[in-house]
Order: structure tokens, then sequence, then C-alpha cells
């Protein structure tokens, strides 16, 4: 692990210190969490860009899944 300094607002470090109380962890643990989870967050949002974006240059075609159709198994009602 590598220690690093960040500056924050104080009102943002008494936040994220109730939080990591009220969790049971500590300051550096909530914090690479939300790090971990904020970048993940924009990893999903980037591929979702780039899924748009390709069915905008190459939209669905009619009946072009139609032969998964007999694949689906909703399972009884």
């Amino acid at each position: 692990m590598k220690t690093v300094q960040m500056t924050l607002d104080a009102d943002l470090v008494i936040a994220v210190d109730q939080a990591a109380k009220k969790l049971h962890t500590t300051r550096s643990a909530f914090t690479r969490r939300a790090l971990r989870e904020a970048l993940e967050k924009l990893k999903v949002s980037g591929q979702e860009v780039r899924h748009r974006r390709g069915y905008e240059q190459r939209p669905v075609k009619d009946g072009e899944f139609d032969v998964w159709e007999s694949e689906h198994a909703w399972g009884e009602p």
C-alpha cells in the first residue's frame, strides 16, 4: 500500500469519519472502498456509452434476435 496526502474540505472529513465509525472501519478503509466504487461506476458508465454508440451506429434489425426466442426459459407463472 502507498500513503498519499490529500486535501479535503473539513465538512467532508467529518462526514467520512462519522460514516467510518458507523460502519466500524477506518477513514482510510472507507476512502479506499469509496474510490474503488467510484472507479467501477466510471468504468461501467464508459461501457454503457460505448454500447449506446454501437447501437446508434448499427441499430438492431427486425428479426435479428428471433433465432433466440426458442432459447428463452421464463419458467412457470
